[in-house]
């Protein structure tokens, strides 16, 4: 699934090639695509067209696009208006292809805009988790953020994320750590691969409680969400085959510089020690045996 480092990818790609445009034609292909849009296929269609797209905005690992301007010296004002909300899923693509490209065959929804015949969105989606929707502005937000993900906290990359109120919100919280990495009320934008790849850097295992994290290795933790997420935009994401890419169909190669996911039983990078794979919540989770020692279970 696409993580914050690769939905941001798309995100700038959106920003430079879909931005300021304003739609011509609407055409839904399968109706999973907008199922979340309660009101139908066509409504959404019909809503769509002769909008124009604002500045193309993200939120952890959701996508949106404000229909029209939003007011930016009033925030106050900002209500009342739509935003296009998008999410990969697992598989979704928003790709920026030439009309003569020949239509992919999981393509669900295509976009076309009034000042170009040439070029056109595309949201192609092979296993239909993904999809796109029409959402109202949340009241008073400066940047269209649509209702539905108002609930979503910050992502690490944001300004605005609160690191005071993450530490509390982990010391409070009967959990561990990786789970509450992967809580999108808490923190968002973080998933299984960048969690192990932090989690391995600060040299802590997955299953320790949040309860036992000092306030220096909480920041020392975010620190290394961040440094990981930085490294992966500059490589453009991670991709393990081609149901991830960018606007343009290019996709990540992140994959190669990872040091834990994915690396089950070579060599630790630090101390040599073979990495384990274990099953975690459906998924799985990758770590250094001897770098991040498991927590000690007490006896009750």
């Amino acid at each position: 699934m696409p993580e914050l480092p690769e939905v941001e990818v798309v995100r700038r790609g959106l920003e430079r090639w879909v931005s300021g445009r304003t739609v011509a034609e609407v055409q839904v292909l399968h109706p999973r695509a907008v199922r979340r849009h309660v009101f139908g296929a066509a409504d959404f269609a019909d809503r769509l067209v002769g909008e124009s797209f604002g500045p193309a905005c993200r939120r952890g690992k959701y996508l949106w696009l404000p229909l029209g301007p939003v007011p930016r010296q009033d925030p106050s004002a900002a209500g009342g208006g739509t935003s296009l909300l998008g999410h990969l899923g697992m598989s979704g693509q928003l790709l920026v292809q030439s009309r003569d490209v020949p239509d992919e065959t999981h393509l669900r929804v295509r976009v076309r805009f009034a000042d170009s015949q040439d070029t056109e969105l595309r949201f192609v989606d092979q296993r239909t988790f993904g999809g796109l929707s029409l959402h109202g502005w949340v009241p008073g937000d400066p940047n269209g953020l649509p209702d539905a993900i108002a609930h979503i906290a910050r992502d690490p990359l944001d300004p605005a994320f609160d690191e005071a109120a993450f530490h509390a919100a982990l010391r409070r919280r009967r959990t561990t750590v990786k789970r509450a990495l992967l809580d999108q009320s808490l923190i968002s934008g973080v998933g299984n691969i960048y969690a192990d790849e932090a989690l391995w850097r600060a040299r802590l295992h997955y299953d320790r409680p949040t309860a036992t994290l000092t306030r220096p290795l909480s920041t020392a933790l975010l620190g290394h969400v961040r440094d990981v997420m930085h490294a992966a935009l500059a490589a453009g994401g991670t991709s393990f085959d081609s149901l991830y890419v960018n606007v343009n169909g290019e996709s990540g190669y992140f994959d190669r510089s990872l040091d834990a996911y994915g690396r089950e039983d070579e060599p630790c990078r630090r101390c040599g020690t073979a990495l384990r794979r274990r099953p975690w919540m459906n998924r799985s989770s990758y770590y250094c045996p001897r770098c991040q020692r498991p927590p000690v279970r007490r006896a009750a």
